[in-house]
C-alpha cells in the first residue's frame, strides 16, 4: 500500500492525467507527470513534470526513480517508454496496454472470451479489402489497428465507389462490419490489487462526428437489459488481464445482445459524471487502486445525471452553463480551441 506523500507517476499529460492528479492530491498523494512537449495540462497539477520524447531512456529513467507507482491516462503511450520502466511499480500491467493498442488483437481476445463482436477481418493489402468485403459485406469500417480515437483512422465504406475512392493506408488495418444498434453504452469498472471489482452505473453514449458529445443516466430499459451479460464479459477481460485501475468497455445494445466495440484501459470520458454523480469518482478509485486501497462505493448519488463535452469552443464562452444551479463545470485550461478538441465538460445532477 502507498504510504501518504507518496508519488503517483502518470504517463501523459492530457485532461485524464489533470483529474487523476487532482484526486490524487485529496488522497494526500504527489503526482509526477511525464508526456512528450505539448499542451500538457496535467502539468498545472503535477508537482512535478517531464516533457521529453517516450523515446528518451535516460528521462524516463530519472522519471521512474521517483515515482512509488506508475500508471498512465492514454492508451497510445509506446510500449518501448513502458519496457523501460520498472513492471513491478507499473499499474494496470503492461498486457492490458499491448492489448488495447492493437484494434484487431483486442476483438480477438474478447472473442476468446465469448464476447460478441461486429463481424471482422485483418486486412494490410488491397486483396485483403476486396476478401473482407466479399465475407462480411457493407456498409463496413476500415479502421487502423494502432492509433485512431475519437473517429479518427476510420473510414466508413457503403459502395463500391466509396472503396474504389479509397486511399488505402500504409499501416495494419481492420475491415468491421457495420452493427445496427439502437443505443451505445459503456461499462466502468474499477478493480483493486486485491481482485475486487466494483461497477459505476452506465451511461447512454451519444456521438457526434465520432467524438462522444452526451453521457446520460439513467440509461433507459433498452440498456439496462443488456447490462448484466456486459458486466460479465467486463469482469472476465479485467480478471484475465489481472487488471489494477479504471477499465472501460464501450458497447453496442443490439436485438443480439450487447456487441463489444472497443475497450479503453483508463479512466474514460463517459464516467466524468462520476465526479459529482456517484458515491466515489472514477478519477479517485482509479488511484485508489493502483495505490493498493480499497476502492470506495460506486453508486449514484442522484437520479438523473448528464454529462456533456465542451468541443471545439474557447472555455470562457462555458461560464455562462454556470448560471444553471445544478451544473458542475469543468475546463482543462487547453490554450487551442480548435475543432474537434475537448476543452472541458460540465454535468448536470438532478435529485
Amino acid at each position: 500500500m502507498l504510504r501518504i506523500g507518496g508519488t503517483i507517476g502518470i504517463l501523459g499529460g492530457g485532461q485524464l492525467g489533470r483529474m487523476m492528479a487532482m484526486s490524487a492530491a485529496n488522497l494526500g498523494f504527489r503526482c509526477i507527470g511525464y508526456a512528450p512537449p505539448g499542451d500538457n495540462v496535467a502539468a498545472d497539477v503535477c508537482t512535478e513534470f517531464f516533457a521529453n520524447g517516450w523515446d528518451d531512456n535516460a528521462a524516463l529513467e530519472s522519471f521512474a526513480a521517483k515515482c512509488d507507482v506508475i500508471t498512465w491516462e492514454f492508451e497510445n503511450v509506446p510500449l518501448a517508454a513502458i519496457d523501460a520502466l520498472p513492471s513491478a511499480r507499473l499499474h494496470p500491467p503492461r498486457g492490458a496496454l499491448e492489448t488495447a493498442q492493437d484494434r484487431l488483437n483486442e476483438k480477438r481476445f474478447v472473442v476468446e472470451l465469448g464476447g460478441r463482436t461486429a463481424p471482422f477481418c485483418a486486412v494490410e493489402s488491397r486483396a485483403d479489402l476486396d476478401s473482407a468485403i466479399e465475407q462480411i459485406g457493407m456498409p463496413g469500417i476500415l479502421k487502423t489497428c494502432r492509433d485512431g480515437y475519437d473517429g479518427k483512422g476510420q473510414w466508413r465504406l457503403a459502395n463500391a465507389g466509396d472503396v474504389e475512392a479509397l486511399d488505402l493506408p500504409d499501416v495494419p488495418t481492420v475491415y468491421e462490419g457495420f452493427v445496427e444498434f439502437d443505443a451505445e453504452f459503456s461499462v466502468i469498472l474499477a478493480r483493486g490489487q486485491d481482485g475486487a471489482i466494483r461497477f459505476w452505473d452506465s451511461t447512454r453514449n451519444e456521438h457526434e462526428h465520432g467524438i462522444l458529445a452526451r453521457a446520460v443516466l439513467p440509461p433507459g430499459d433498452l440498456i439496462a437489459e443488456h447490462l448484466d451479460e456486459a458486466r460479465a464479459l467486463a469482469k472476465q477481460v479485467a480478471d484475465a488481464l489481472e487488471y489494477v485501475g479504471v477499465l472501460t468497455l464501450e458497447f453496442f445494445a443490439t436485438e443480439q445482445g450487447p456487441v463489444f466495440n472497443e475497450m479503453a484501459p483508463r479512466v474514460h470520458n463517459s464516467g466524468h459524471w462520476t465526479i459529482e454523480g456517484a458515491a466515489t469518482s472514477q478519477f479517485e478509485n482509479h488511484i485508489r487502486a493502483v495505490a493498493g486501497l480499497p476502492l470506495g462505493g460506486t453508486s449514484s448519488v442522484a437520479d438523473e445525471v448528464e454529462m456533456r463535452n465542451i468541443i471545439g469552443k474557447p472555455a470562457e464562452g462555458a461560464l455562462a452553463l454556470l448560471d444553471d444551479p445544478s451544473a458542475h463545470l469543468h475546463l482543462y485550461g487547453k490554450a487551442d480551441a480548435k475543432d474537434g478538441r475537448k476543452m472541458g465538460h460540465v454535468t448536470y445532477v438532478h435529485e
